[in-house]
């Protein structure tokens, strides 16, 4: 078996995505193939969906390893995070579920 050597890939960032979006709030569902978390942007009034990321099972339990990791060195090096308070009455998303 050959040596694994790291290979540097290049990822194309598109501008339209480099500004980001903001987003307060978050509902995940899953299936039994992906987990879909849908991130909202909650006013006073009104929300609305900012974005939405599918991914497998694997890839979550990556995806919450590296937030864990993350956040337990912003700690260490800011002080702690306290969680923030869940909104209060129903932010009239629904999401659906049939997937």
């Amino acid at each position: 078996m050959p040596d694994e050597q790291k290979k540097e890939v290049r990822i194309n960032f598109p501008q339209d995505l480099q500004g980001g979006v903001y987003a307060n709030n978050m509902v995940v569902s899953h299936t039994r193939e992906e987990f879909i978390m849908d991130f909202l942007m909650v006013g006073p009034r009104a929300g609305a969906v900012t974005a939405r990321v599918i991914t497998s099972p694997g890839h979550i339990k990556r995806i919450i390893a590296a937030l864990q990791d993350n956040i337990k060195r912003y700690e260490q090096r800011f002080g702690n995070v306290k969680v923030a308070e869940e909104p209060k009455g129903s932010i009239g998303f629904t999401p659906s579920t049939k997937h």
